[in-house]
C-alpha cells in the first residue's frame, strides 16, 4: 500500500509540477553543450493561406475578418478562407462583403475537422495558418510564425494562447488564464528542448505540404493536426509572440463543457497517435509527449482518487505522522475547491480558492470526458462555450 501511494503521489506532482523541473533542468543542460537557434526576423516570405472556420459567429465575425485582411504580410503572397459550413445565421453573409476573402459554405454540419479537409483543395499558399473566428491575432502574428520555418525541420509553428482576465475575474477566467499562462512556459520549454507537443487551435501553423489526412470524426482537430506532422520526423516549433486573444468562459459551466470535449478528444487522439508514443522512432518527442500529455488525459485523475484513499487508510493505521499531515493537506485543499465552488454559485470571488476550484473542475473533466468517448457521446462537430 506504501509503494502504491509513493508512486501514485510521484506520478500526480511529476505530472502537474515536476515535468517543469524537469525541463528546466535539461534546458540548461543543452545550452552548456549546444547553442539554441534563435530567429529574431525572417527574409523567407512565403505564400500564406490564412484558414478560419466559423461556425454561427455573426455577431464578430465583422472584427475576425477585419483583423485578419490586416495581419502585416505583403498582400500579394497572402491567401484569406473562411469556411462556415452548418451556419443557419448569418455568418457567411456578412463575409462575402469582404474582397479578396474566399468563402466556403454548405449547409450540412459534419464538425470542424470534416470542414478543414472540405477546405484543403482550396489552399494555395504554401504556409497555412489555421485561427478560431472567435480569437483575435496581433498584426505582427503570420511574420512571427514564418521565421520558424527557416530550420528545415520545422513542420508546424504553434502560436501562444492568451485569455483576457478581468481585474474582479470568476473562477474559470482567472484559472484558464492561470492555466494558459503555466501551459505557455512548457510549452516554450519543450520546444527549446526538441519539439513542442501539439498545438491550439486558436492559432498555429504548418507547411501545407506537410498536412496528413486526419479523421473526420477528429475532435480536437489542432491537436492532431500538428501531431501528424511530428510522428513523421518534424519539429512543432513554439512563438509566444505570435498571439491569439480570447475572452475566457462565460462562467465554471461553460468552461466544463470545453474542457470535457478536450478530454475526450485527448483520449481519441491517444488512441490513434501510437507512433508518437514509441520512444523507438523519436525517444525525446515521446518522453515530452507522455509527459505533457498522456499522463494528464489518462491516469492522473484516477490517481488523485487513489491516493486520497490509500492517505486516508493509512492515516488512521497509524503509520506514521507524515501520512497524518498530507492527508490533513489534502483535505484542506479539497475543502478550498469546494468553498471555491460554494463561493462561485453566490458570486462571491475569492481568487485564493480559484486555483484549486480550477483544478478539481479540470480533473473531474477528464473522468467525465474518457466517459463520454467511450460511451461514444461525444460528437466531432464542435459545441461553441458562450464567452464573456
Amino acid at each position: 500500500m506504501i509503494i502504491i501511494f509513493w508512486i501514485s503521489l510521484f506520478l500526480i506532482f511529476y505530472t502537474f509540477a515536476g515535468y517543469a523541473l524537469v525541463l528546466f533542468v535539461m534546458i540548461r543542460i543543452k545550452r552548456l553543450f549546444k547553442k539554441t537557434a534563435i530567429y529574431e526576423t525572417t527574409t523567407l516570405m512565403p505564400t500564406v493561406t490564412v484558414l478560419v472556420a466559423a461556425y454561427n459567429e455573426e455577431d464578430l465575425i465583422d472584427e475576425k475578418v477585419l483583423n485578419t485582411i490586416n495581419l502585416d504580410y505583403p498582400k500579394e503572397k497572402i491567401q484569406f478562407i473562411f469556411i462556415t459550413d452548418g451556419s443557419t445565421d448569418r455568418t457567411a453573409e456578412r463575409i462575402r462583403k469582404y474582397n479578396g476573402v474566399t468563402v466556403l459554405h454548405e449547409d450540412q454540419r459534419a464538425g470542424k475537422m470534416a470542414a478543414i479537409k472540405r477546405a484543403i483543395p482550396f489552399i494555395k499558399g504554401e504556409i497555412t495558418v489555421f485561427t478560431d473566428a472567435n480569437t483575435f491575432l496581433n498584426r505582427e502574428a503570420l511574420l512571427e510564425l514564418i521565421k520558424h520555418y527557416q530550420n528545415p525541420r520545422v513542420g508546424a509553428v504553434a502560436g501562444e494562447k492568451r485569455i483576457m482576465v478581468e481585474e474582479k475575474a470568476d473562477a474559470s477566467s482567472a484559472g484558464e488564464g492561470f492555466y494558459w499562462k503555466y501551459e505557455s512556459l512548457l510549452k516554450k520549454w519543450d520546444y527549446e528542448l526538441y519539439s513542442n507537443v501539439g498545438a491550439a487551435g486558436e492559432l498555429f501553423s504548418i507547411r501545407t505540404a506537410l498536412y496528413q489526412p486526419v479523421e473526420s470524426d477528429t475532435i480536437i482537430d489542432d491537436h492532431m493536426i500538428a501531431m501528424r506532422i511530428a510522428e513523421n520526423g518534424h519539429i512543432i516549433a513554439y512563438e509566444p509572440k505570435a498571439y491569439a486573444v480570447e475572452t475566457a468562459s462565460a462562467d465554471v459551466k461553460e468552461e466544463l463543457k470545453r474542457k470535457i470535449r478536450i478530454a475526450a478528444g485527448g483520449i481519441q487522439s491517444i488512441l490513434r497517435l501510437k507512433k508518437a508514443a514509441n520512444p523507438f522512432h523519436y525517444p525525446i518527442f515521446t518522453f515530452q509527449y507522455i509527459s505533457h500529455r498522456v499522463l494528464r488525459w489518462t491516469i492522473t485523475p484516477f490517481l488523485l482518487i487513489l491516493v486520497f484513499i490509500l492517505n486516508a487508510l493509512l492515516a488512521f493505521k497509524g503509520a506514521g505522522t507524515g501520512y497524518l499531515l498530507l492527508f490533513l493537506a489534502q483535505i484542506i485543499f479539497y475543502s478550498l475547491a469546494l468553498a471555491g465552488y460554494f463561493l462561485e454559485k453566490k458570486n462571491i470571488r475569492i481568487k485564493a480558492l480559484f486555483i484549486p476550484y480550477y483544478f478539481c473542475v479540470m480533473n473531474y473533466a477528464v473522468l467525465a470526458g474518457m466517459m463520454r468517448y467511450f460511451k461514444k457521446t461525444q460528437s466531432a462537430a464542435w459545441e461553441k462555450s458562450k464567452r464573456k
